[in-house]
């Protein structure tokens, strides 16, 4: 059972298509557009046709407009992957917004998790019954089915007007051609599916471009964060860091300069390191000097301080200690 998906796997590959069809057929509805279940109910009723009974339905909402609302509807579906142990991260802020490319990621994540459950099979759910019991589920049902009528009703009503019109064609063929060929020449002002098709997919370019930018962008503001700090904002280094990010025109001569400074940082390192060398041994012979000439005169300050009884004293021990300087 597939619970984590790398983003390079075919079930992110999936066409819009195919999932508008997966869901339409799996649960009974008519959803032109992926985004259209940004509000939560429907991916509920995913995981109760994928484990029948598992959600609660009665606590669904079909009816969702307000964030609060959709947000209810996502507690509910984190309530039954914590029941299954599902790890998947459900990115509700994203969600409910409706942006296609984060709806279509997260429904083709359910598709492939749904699919690897008993293969997919869900011959004996009943999607319109369990929708009965969700706030907004009547009337989400009742949507699909008029929805569904009216385009059979177009279809029917198209096959007649076709079947008119070639009726007419026998009576006026030359008439019917003319307009046939006008009619052809000027453009379709409706666009129809096939423009919707092209506008998604730029939709979704835009949504994965505008990711992308952020992403960038935040790993670019650390840096400038980062160089600000007053520990290493003096180095050279940070400075031709700097002057790249503020530079304002794509120059190859920018990133030149900002080599040469940090080379001339380093030639000055190598210049001075010698000075400095002889610097500190020159101050470690001076402060051994400066260590012998104190004491040498504490020393001297030592003996001239001493009392007349002390040298007596001191005399006398010699004396008694039969020193060859004290015998007569």
């Amino acid at each position: 059972m597939a619970t984590n998906i790398g983003m390079m796997d075919g079930a992110y590959f999936v066409g819009r298509s195919e999932i508008l069809a997966w869901i339409n057929s799996t649960l009974h509805l008519n959803l032109s557009k992926v985004e259209d279940a940004c509000s939560g109910a429907v991916h509920c009723q995913l995981m109760d046709a994928a484990h029948p009974g598992m959600v609660p339905m009665h606590k669904v909402n079909f009816d969702a407009k307000s964030e609060y609302e959709m947000i209810q509807n996502y507690k509910v579906l984190q309530d039954v992957f914590n029941k299954l142990k599902i790890t998947k991260h459900i990115e509700v802020n994203k969600l409910i917004k409706g942006r296609p490319l984060d709806n279509l990621e997260f429904m083709q994540w359910m598709k492939r998790y749904c699919d690897s459950v008993n293969g997919g099979a869900t011959n004996s759910y009943n999607p319109l019954e369990r929708r009965e019991a969700c706030k907004g589920g009547k009337e989400a049902t009742k949507k699909a089915v008029q929805s569904q009528s009216s385009s059979k009703g177009t279809t029917a009503a198209s096959k007649a007007q076709s079947n008119h019109n070639s009726r007419r064609n026998d009576t006026n063929a030359a008439v019917n051609n003319v307009n046939q060929s006008g009619k052809s020449s000027r453009p379709s002002s409706s666009g129809g599916p096939a423009y919707d098709e092209q506008i998604t997919e730029l939709k979704l370019s835009v949504d994965s471009l505008e990711k992308e930018r952020d992403f960038y962008f935040a790993k670019l503001r650390d840096i400038e964060i980062l160089c600000q700090s007053p520990e290493i904002e003096h180095l050279a280094v940070v400075g031709a860091i700097q002057k790249i990010l503020y530079a304002t025109d794509d120059d190859a001569s920018v990133a030149a300069e900002a080599e040469a400074m940090v080379s001339q940082e380093a030639k000055e390192v190598d210049i001075l390191s010698p000075i400095l060398e002889v610097s500190e041994e020159r101050t470690s012979s001076e402060t051994q000097k400066r260590k012998c000439i104190v004491n040498h005169d504490f020393d001297t300050a030592g003996v001239t301080t001493l009392s007349p009884r002390q040298r007596v004293s001191d005399a006398s021990d010699v004396h008694c200690s039969g020193s060859p300087l004290m015998t007569y």
